[in-house]
């Protein structure tokens, strides 16, 4: 049996895991590269393996950096089944169509500015029609039911306690004889999260624990729901003081959610006096649409408060909730001159609704920004909490004069402590625990927390190969760079390397001495992703 790291390694988008049998090759999670991620070998639109070969997919859930590329698989030959649990099925039945309308307009876009300058046009990464047909291959099972995958395979879904219908999988594979079992954490939730069910641990006594790391170098500092309620009743307070625009990126399913929940808890407890008299919109389709599933389907993973109150009709409803829907309602909000809190995706700010809202408040004194959520490297949302002064949006240079605050207690990932937890809860100690889905030095810093504590740990990099059984571990023989790549001529490549290296270096050269600040924040980021990148390739080329 092998485990081969095809995205997730060593960065936090783009979730994909190939687990190969004598018989079957099975895949957890199909992701989407987010950020810099979409600048591996790879790109947006290859994969390190034939979809046409894949027995099943399991999905841990709904989020695009999990399930985004699904529809791409399809559309490159995968027919078999996507296994997930009811709830992430309901959910990707809005998210998926939403991503292929996304690839559609951006094709259209480039297109037509390809038209004007002469160049080729391109298709979009997948259509709409990839996604219907990867939709009628969703296969929702429930929690805790034992569903045989192939004839080797079996699994187990567990709440993970992140996202409504989250998932670890609890895998079991039988060859040549022997058992050998496997768990994949999925994103771990928090406990005290708002109207989901806190993580459950696995217990299937897993020989391989593959884990996610997004805050394995560190806590969040608010926990309690008190705490998270506390915080972001200060930080609105704030804000009202200011007197501007609140403007909220979030992620549209499960932290939209978990700020309208919130919202309305401030208004019942009066802790944010006139937060009642303000308009709150919420600005994106989709964010409208997942609320609405939340509201169908979720009572099967509600926590028993949530139960109560969804029974009572005060899940998500008050008074000043407002909906804006069309793309006429979404440009009337930045003609108004009512004070009002706008919560819009993307969470990270590079695409949809929210930059349009930003480039709107960005330059006024007057208004706040609240971030709620994990910016990953290379997007906007980084770059405002890195402290830019000035941005371009839409090819516009924008002066940020707003308040930029970033809020810890609704993030969806478990800290370092919470981690650390979940996995000294496990059923049976693993042979060896591979960590993923987290940027290389946050895992460096958990790799070591873990190995002090008695653990064998691995940091795969990206295409990293590995033979398990029930005895051992052993890195296969890749010949990663071969396959993809077929070279023919060893030093050639190497001059091409050094080549690329040499444009960057005149990159730098070409810049002149500045004390701009947005210079200095480029360079910066310029600076973590050549460490990223040179530390990534150090672990692959030492294989």
């Amino acid at each position: 049996m092998k485990l081969k790291f095809c995205g997730a390694a060593q960065t936090v988008t783009g979730s994909c895991y190939l687990l190969s049998t004598e018989n079957s090759k099975v895949l957890v999670d199909c992701g989407m590269r987010q950020g810099s991620d979409k600048k591996t070998e790879f790109g947006e639109d290859k994969f390190a393996f034939e979809p046409k070969e894949i027995d099943a997919i399991l999905l841990t859930h709904a989020h695009i950096d999990h399930s985004g590329l699904i529809p791409l698989a399809v559309k490159k030959g995968f027919k078999g089944k996507i296994i997930t649990t009811e709830a992430t099925a309901q959910l990707a039945t809005i998210m998926l169509p939403d991503s292929g309308h996304i690839q559609e307009m951006e094709a259209e876009y480039q297109n037509r500015k390809n038209l004007r300058s002469g160049k080729p046009t391109v298709e979009p990464l997948y259509t709409m029609d990839d996604v219907k047909k990867s939709l009628e291959q969703f296969a929702p099972v429930p929690y805790k039911k034992i569903v045989n995958v192939t004839d080797d395979i079996s699994v187990r879904f567990v709440d993970a306690g992140h996202l409504l219908g989250s998932a670890s999988i609890e895998i079991t594979v039988n060859e040549d004889g022997k058992e050998v079992k496997l768990a994949f954490s999925g994103d771990i939730g928090r406990e005290e999260s708002p109207i989901i069910c806190d993580p459950e641990f696995i217990s299937n006594d897993a020989d391989y624990i593959i884990m996610e790391g997004t805050y394995g170098d560190r806590d969040h500092g608010v926990n309690s729901d008190e705490k998270k309620r506390t915080e972001f009743a200060a930080v609105l307070n704030a804000a009202l003081r200011r007197g501007g625009n609140i403007i909220i990126p979030s992620f549209a399913v499960g932290r939209t959610q978990t700020i309208l929940f919130y919202l309305r808890n401030l208004i019942d407890s009066g802790e944010v006096p006139g937060l009642e008299k303000i308009p709150v919109y919420v600005d994106s389709p989709l964010g409208i649409e997942a609320t609405n599933v939340f509201e169908s389907c979720g009572m099967g993973y509600y926590d028993e408060e949530t139960k109560a109150l969804a029974k009572a009709g005060k899940l998500f409803n008050f008074e000043n909730l407002k909906f804006s829907r069309t793309a006429d309602e979404s440009k009337s909000l930045n003609i108004t001159k009512e004070r009002q809190i706008i919560i819009s995706s993307s969470g990270m700010c590079d695409a949809g609704r929210i930059r349009h809202h930003l480039k709107h408040n960005l330059y006024r004194a007057d208004s706040t920004v609240i971030f709620s959520g994990y910016q990953a490297e290379g997007t906007l949302g980084r770059l405002l909490l890195s402290g830019a002064r000035k941005v371009k949006i839409f090819g516009e240079e924008i002066r940020v004069n707003a308040a930029i605050v970033q809020i810890e207690g609704f993030s969806g990932h478990a800290g370092k402590a919470e981690l650390t937890e979940w996995l000294e809860s496990a059923s049976k100690k693993p042979k060896r625990v591979f960590l993923s889905h987290g940027e290389a030095d946050v895992l460096s810093v958990f790799s070591q927390t873990l190995k002090d504590r008695g653990f064998a740990v691995e940091v795969p990099a990206l295409l990293d190969e590995f033979e398990l059984d029930a005895n051992e571990v052993q890195i296969a023989q890749m010949e990663k760079v071969e396959k993809a790549y077929k070279l023919e001529n060893f030093s050639l490549q190497k001059k091409k390397l050094f080549k690329q290296a040499e444009r960057i270096a005149s990159l730098l050269e070409a810049l002149n001495e500045s004390d701009d600040e947005l210079t200095g924040l480029k360079l910066k980021i310029m600076e973590e992703d050549l460490k990223s990148l040179a530390d990534k390739w150090k672990n692959i080329l030492n294989t």
